[in-house]
């Protein structure tokens, strides 16, 4: 028996400025979907997200949630007026009592629910809107962008929550890994066209390039049609006329439907120009540290970065990632130790705040206004690379609309605020670059073209990043920083640091002397041991994060049963006693499964 949808959506038609956005758009939301929502920035997901929440009413079509279903949208800008806190807003709509349910999502998105919402910073808002969604824990969830302004550390607790909830959710993300762990369908807004295929995001690109080679095929048997009818036109119409001009008709509608087709949208013209040659020693940092008050950010820290290299920082929010970048680039000093830069520097550098963008400003003067882009005497130019272009043109190429142009930066999306900043780091020459978070809200096209302009770049790329599917194919040289002022040079990129992060660990296992055997076997969530050869890499990484996984359902568990052990709750709240015993029994059950899978993994080990 067919279940019925959460949410329906039928022939569905939305138009803003004159253009269409969708039209004749219908698809449906079954319990326990796992979608993937993808497309270029602009083609329109987040505006068909906000129609899926009943945010956007549309032109025509009709929206239809299944009987006592909750659909929760998480606010890319949440409003926050009348709550003084980060918490008040996000337990707004819970029980005081379940306020619990704020602290676990807390703990594991790294927010403050004390903190006030007046001082809060855009990131810890958005964090604060995704607690507020996860704990309300509706039947279907719609999450545009989670993972901007999270850690990895945080992304990987996010994606361990929605790996294991029942509750269906549709997903925006630039985050590969996150989307190929988590997602089973797809769907792909493309040009006013939303298509549904029902394989998760792993399989997406092959499906896209599939579907953009068969209308390529299209096209050209369409032009070749096209023209054999229109020499026909030329050499035979004027001998019979009367008899052919149905076919002179066919011809014009042939030309009429390729006029209709809607052209892809092509990539951004981005190019990188290396300037001069820096010297083969670039960056030398000789035993540096710092501290700030009681924190210590690093400690006798040491580095050599060659001409070419790539490096990457990670670890988590707030640890000193930023700040080390800043002692290196000599934009800050170390309390400790030298840093040395080497001959010829030329450095252009992204900022996770993007700090060089003046939202008051409009596109055209945030360009011309730059004085590395000015071109003296010409208003309407900008000098790219060497050569004067045509302000317009320029931004174009960077896939902007000309009526964008005389537009305020703050109107601009996240994505089309870090293709302006690219533009303006683009149009100098350099040969380092200095990338701090610079993947967030691109689209997963402009991520690609991002990524072959680095492998081809002849300078020096510093990245701090949380895309650990971008580290892995940009970066050779991983500096992960882990608090308390310890920051470790790997080889490789995320997975070559995660790979010998797990042998480090198993090395120092084998060689700490052996402690006496305590009278009781200590809890694996506790004093988890080392993986061991007979496991696959998966494997290992899987048994490694089994015990936090335990402890975290064991404090759960305890807040469910102090919740529960109310005795008037049933009788007062008897839909909230309900929903706390399926969260107990469904907790109880992940922890009997992880301990089992524990258990399973450790004999294998052991074997």
């Amino acid at each position: 028996m067919a279940r019925a949808p959460l949410l329906q959506l039928s022939d569905i038609s939305l138009t803003f400025g004159g253009d269409p956005v969708f039209s004749g758009l219908s698809l449906n939301i079954q319990p326990g979907d796992r979608v993937a929502l993808v497309g270029r920035n602009g083609s329109g997901k987040s505006t068909l997200m906000k129609v899926m929440a009943g945010l956007v009413e549309p032109d025509s079509g009709d929206r239809v949630a299944g009987p006592g279903i909750t659909v929760g949208y998480m606010e890319q800008d949440p409003t926050m007026e009348g709550f003084a806190t980060l918490g008040d807003f996000a337990s707004s709509r819970l029980d005081a009592a379940e306020m619990y349910k704020i602290e676990m999502v807390a703990e594991g998105l790294k927010f403050d629910p004390s903190r006030d919402v007046n001082v809060a910073s855009g990131g810890e808002r958005r964090r604060a809107a995704l607690a507020k969604l996860m704990a309300e824990a509706p039947e279907l969830m719609l999450l545009d962008e989670p993972t901007n302004h999270l850690d990895i550390e945080a992304i990987a607790w996010l994606e361990n929550e929605l790996k294991t909830t029942r509750d269906a959710f549709v997903l925006i993300s630039h985050d590969r890994a996150f989307l190929r762990a988590l997602t089973r369908a797809t769907l792909w807004v493309d040009r006013g066209e939303v298509r549904r295929q029902e394989l998760g995001f792993e399989n997406f690109e092959a499906w896209r390039d599939k579907v953009w080679e068969d209308e390529d095929e299209q096209r050209h048997k369409l032009n070749r049609k096209i023209k054999a009818e229109a020499r026909w036109a030329v050499e035979g119409i004027s001998a019979r006329r009367k008899r052919n001009q149905g076919r002179v008709r066919a011809l014009q509608d042939l030309r009429a439907q390729r006029a209709s087709q809607i052209k892809r949208q092509g990539a951004a013209a981005m190019a990188l120009e290396s300037g001069p040659q820096s010297g083969k020693r670039v960056i030398e940092a000789e035993g540096i540290s710092k501290t700030y008050g009681d924190k210590v950010i690093l400690r006798d820290f040491s580095i050599k970065i060659q001409r070419g290299d790539r490096v990457a920082f990670v670890g988590p929010n707030g640890v000193g990632k930023t700040t080390l970048l800043k002692m290196l680039m000599g934009q800050e000093q170390p309390d400790t130790g030298t840093v040395t830069l080497g001959t010829n520097l030329l450095p252009a550098i992204f900022d996770q705040t993007r700090a060089q963008l003046d939202p008051e400003m409009t596109l055209w003067d945030s360009l011309t206004g730059d004085p590395d882009m000015r071109v003296s005497g010409q208003a309407d130019q900008v000098m790219v690379r060497g050569n004067p272009k045509h302000v317009v043109g320029y931004l174009k190429e960077f896939l902007f609309a000309e009526a964008q142009a005389r537009a305020p930066v703050r109107s601009l999306s996240g994505g089309e605020k870090a293709r302006l900043l690219l533009a303006k780091i683009m149009a100098r020459e350099s040969n380092l670059l200095v990338l701090d978070e610079p993947t967030n809200d691109l689209d997963v096209e402009t991520l690609d073209l991002l990524q072959e302009l680095l492998d081809s770049y002849d300078g020096t790329v510093l990245l701090v990043s949380h895309d650990r599917d971008f580290l892995d194919r940009v970066s050779a040289t991983t500096i992960a920083m882990e608090g308390n002022g310890k920051a470790t040079v790997y080889a490789g990129g995320w997975s070559d640091y995660q790979t010998q992060k797990a042998l480090t660990a198993k090395e120092e296992a084998k060689a700490a002397p052996k402690a006496e055997k305590p009278v009781a076997a200590p809890k694996p969530a506790v004093a988890p041991k080392p993986a061991k050869d007979g496991l696959s890499y998966s494997e290992k990484h899987r048994l490694d994060a089994l015990p936090a996984e335990m402890e975290r359902l064991e404090a759960e568990i305890a807040k469910l049963e102090e919740f529960l052990a109310d005795p008037e709750l049933f009788t007062k709240e008897p839909l909230k006693f309900k929903k706390a015993t399926e969260a107990l029994v469904e907790r109880q059950e992940k922890l009997a499964a992880a301990e089992e899978e524990w258990l399973e993994l450790e004999e294998k080990a052991a074997g």
